[in-house]
């Protein structure tokens, strides 16, 4: 079952840029622009500095800024979970 779909604005250059995040489960989430596609995250609860990347057509600075919005989103720092965002 897929979780509640959500949307972060993530400053790429000095615009700002809407991505679709859907919840997969296991700390996995889907990343799409307008309904399409882009890629998939995966997130190290352990490690929050650290993800994986499927299928991504983003570069380095947007991935990070997207894992970033993704854990002040989840709410990682504050629900007891450690880690910086």
């Amino acid at each position: 079952m897929r979780m509640k779909q959500y949307k972060i604005e993530i400053a790429v250059g000095d615009q700002g840029k809407y991505y679709d995040i859907t919840p997969l489960g296991n700390a996995l989430y889907e990343i799409a622009i307008e309904g399409e596609k882009v890629g998939t995250l995966q997130l190290d609860e352990n490690d929050h500095t650290h993800c994986e990347i499927q299928g991504c057509e983003l570069d380095m600075p947007e991935l990070h800024a997207i894992r970033e919005g993704i854990q002040y989103h989840e709410q990682w720092a504050s629900n007891g979970k450690n880690g910086n965002i």
